[in-house]
C-alpha cells in the first residue's frame, strides 16, 4: 500500500455490535476483515463514539421522545438514539477482537454534551473541527480509505468530510455494515457519489 494512503476505522465498538445498546446487524462480522486490511497500511486512525452521560443525542434526554425520533437542534435535525457509547463504559470500548496495535491515533468524538458528532473530521454543528484533517496533512496523506460502523451514518459523514478537506476518498464496502434507518443507506450512497467518494472491496486493496 502506498505510504500516502491512510485507513480510517470508524466506531468498531461494543455498543454498535450485536448485544450492544445500538447494534448494527453483522457489526462484529467485519472485525477480522478490518484487521487484515489494517495490516496493509502504515497510517491507521481508529475512532470511538465517546459521549458524556445525558448527551443531547440520547432520546432519554428529551422527555416524551423515543429512540429514532427526530428533533430540531440549534445545528439542525437530530435523530435521537438509545443511550450508547457513554465514555469509559464497556459499551464504548473497542470490540475486543479488533487488533490494530500499530494504529497511530485513537480519536474520540461526540464529547460535547450538546452536539452530536458522526464525522471523524467535524462535529454535527459543521463548524467544530476535530483536527484530523491537519493530522493527515502533516503525515503526507492524500488518500483515505474508510471502514467500520455504521456505513450510512458515521462512515458516510466521515467520507464526505474527507472529500471536503481535499482527500481522495474510498469506502471499503465489505468492511462496513449499515443501520439503514428510513432508507438511510441508499440516500447515503447518493450523497457519497455526488461528493466523489468511490467504493472498493477489501480484496482489491
Amino acid at each position: 500500500m502506498q505510504n500516502n494512503a491512510a485507513l480510517l476505522v470508524i466506531d468498531v465498538q461494543n455498543d454498535f455490535c450485536p448485544g450492544g445498546a445500538l447494534p448494527v446487524a453483522g457489526g462484529d462480522a467485519i472485525v477480522p476483515l478490518i484487521n487484515r486490511i489494517a495490516s496493509k497500511f502504515e497510517t491507521v486512525v481508529i475512532t470511538q463514539d465517546w459521549h458524556p452521560s445525558g448527551h443531547a443525542s440520547f432520546a432519554a434526554s428529551h422527555p416524551g421522545k423515543q429512540p429514532f425520533d427526530t428533533v430540531t437542534m440549534p445545528y439542525g435535525p437530530q435523530v435521537l438514539w438509545p443511550i450508547h457509547c457513554v465514555m469509559a463504559t464497556e459499551g464504548a470500548a473497542l470490540h475486543p477482537d479488533l487488533a490494530i496495535p500499530h494504529a497511530s491515533q485513537i480519536l474520540r468524538k461526540g464529547l460535547h454534551p450538546e452536539v452530536d458528532s458522526y464525522s471523524a473530521f467535524m462535529e454535527a454543528d459543521r463548524t467544530t473541527k476535530t483536527g484530523l484533517d491537519g493530522y493527515f496533512v502533516s503525515r503526507g496523506i492524500t488518500k483515505i480509505y474508510l471502514c467500520g460502523l455504521a456505513l450510512d451514518y458515521c462512515v458516510a459523514w466521515s467520507a464526505e468530510d474527507a472529500r471536503h478537506f481535499g482527500f481522495k476518498t474510498s469506502i471499503i464496502e465489505d468492511a462496513c455494515r449499515a443501520i439503514d434507518l428510513n432508507d438511510s443507506l441508499r440516500l447515503a450512497w447518493e450523497r457519497l457519489a455526488a461528493a466523489g467518494v468511490t467504493r472498493t472491496r477489501g480484496e482489491d486493496l
